[in-house]
């Protein structure tokens, strides 16, 4: 007699969160999360399908970069995690997530926003992994902002060097390690489609890397090196509490998707992994939306 298969229901996989008011200081620590995100430590399980790469990923401390990193080496990928030093804490836990697995992580702390440190980071993350076949970027920087008029130039600035010029200066440091089968991922958001009024940097920051994303993809294509975008929707992760939603807003956070909920960082993982593998070798400068079903064109 063949078992039944049993599906889980999207809208009760993960619970409905209703986190109370919490602030922490920019950047913000998975360890302080209140409720704790879910990076996949103990529900994410691998297939092999990316068995033998090299992954550097930026942000990779927390959220959804920290979840990409354990859902890559629970496929059999080693892992160069970037992040800034005072995010050790949680990218140590990640480490030592990496390392149960038996695959190798490197610690590359330092801040995007400083151009050395995105060409050194990428020499680092080579020389630690023996390699360089896999690109994610997804560091983001998002403070919200009630009124136009606030936003200074410095905060308009520091968030462009974090999202879209370290995106770059990565990349370009990058394309030298990467040849036929490589693959690289940008992290852009539902924001670049829907933008919220407190966020307009975050999100203009979002459609620039939309565009970016389609525009090298049809540059390095006929090189074998494929990139494509992951758009979250509403994630739990420490983002949110380090300025980068009103505080009022979090305990309704995320339920205005279809869904109803917000997505946890692990249910993101999956649509990466995707895109870094064989799997995918016809998707070339695509969007793939993970949003708890918020329209997109």
């Amino acid at each position: 007699m063949t078992d039944q298969l049993t599906f889980t229901n999207p809208v009760t996989r993960h619970p409905r969160i209703e986190p109370p008011k919490q602030h922490q200081p920019e950047p913000g620590l998975d360890a302080d999360l209140v409720p704790a995100a879910d990076i996949g430590a103990t529900g994410y399980r691998g297939t092999g399908r990316l068995e033998g790469r090299k992954a550097l990923i930026t942000g990779a401390d927390s959220g959804i970069g920290a979840a990409t990193a354990v859902a890559f080496a629970r496929e059999g990928a080693d892992v160069a995690l970037a992040f800034l030093p005072e995010e050790e804490q949680d990218a140590r836990r990640v480490a030592d997530l990496i390392e149960a697995e038996g695959r190798r992580a490197v610690l590359l702390p330092g801040d995007l926003g400083d151009k050395a440190y995105c060409a050194d980071l990428v020499e680092q993350a080579v020389a630690g992994l023996g390699g360089l076949d896999a690109l994610v970027n997804n560091a983001g920087r998002q403070i919200t902002v009630p009124s136009f008029e606030e936003v200074t130039d410095e905060q308009w600035t520091r968030t462009y060097d974090v999202n879209v010029h370290a995106m770059v200066r990565v990349t370009r440091a990058a394309l030298p390690h990467l040849g036929p089968g490589a693959t690289i991922v940008n992290s852009t958001s539902i924001q670049a489609y829907d933008p919220s009024d407190h966020i307009m940097d975050y999100a203009s920051t979002k459609a620039a890397i939309n565009n970016l994303t389609k525009s090298l993809a049809t540059q390095l294509a006929p090189k074998g090196i494929r990139v494509n975008a992951v758009a979250p929707g509403p994630v739990w992760t420490p983002l949110q509490v380090s300025d980068g939603q009103p505080q009022d807003a979090l305990p309704g956070f995320g339920h205005g998707t279809p869904l109803g909920r917000a997505g946890q960082p692990v249910e993101l993982a999956p649509a990466y992994v995707f895109l870094t593998s064989q799997e995918s070798s016809y998707v070339v400068g695509s969007t793939l939306h993970v949003n708890g079903g918020q329209m997109t064109p």
